[in-house]
């Protein structure tokens, strides 16, 4: 049986916390096995100064995993849903999607902004 897994994680609160949440789970079901998160920049990330569009939209924050996880360099990656491209390149598959948090946020702002 595998012992060590490697996943791919961007270096955003919301992305280590949602690794950490896989991790732990895998890790659960089965014990002995080792999870080891290992953080990616991506180009999304490193952009910060233009809107997202303008930088190319969908694959900004994925893309570099996506790499990794082809080359061999992590087992797995775990992306925000919306994140991700409709069409996934070759050889890559959603292959899990945990259980759902709560999805009873909001978001309040001022009418100007909308």
């Amino acid at each position: 049986m595998l012992k060590r897994l490697v996943i791919g994680t961007r270096g955003s609160e919301l992305a280590l916390a949602q690794s950490r949440s896989v991790a732990a789970a895998l890790e659960s079901a089965w014990p002995g096995l080792s999870v080891e998160l290992k953080t990616l920049v991506t180009q999304g990330d490193r952009q910060t100064d233009r809107p997202l569009p303008e930088i190319g939209g969908k694959g900004l924050f994925t893309r570099e995993l996506e790499e990794a996880l082809r080359a061999g360099a992590i087992d797995l990656a775990v992306h925000s849903l919306k994140d991700l491209p409709t069409q996934l390149p070759g050889q890559l598959a959603v292959a899990c999607v945990p259980v759902r948090a709560p999805a009873n946020d909001s978001l309040i702002i001022a009418e100007r902004h909308v």
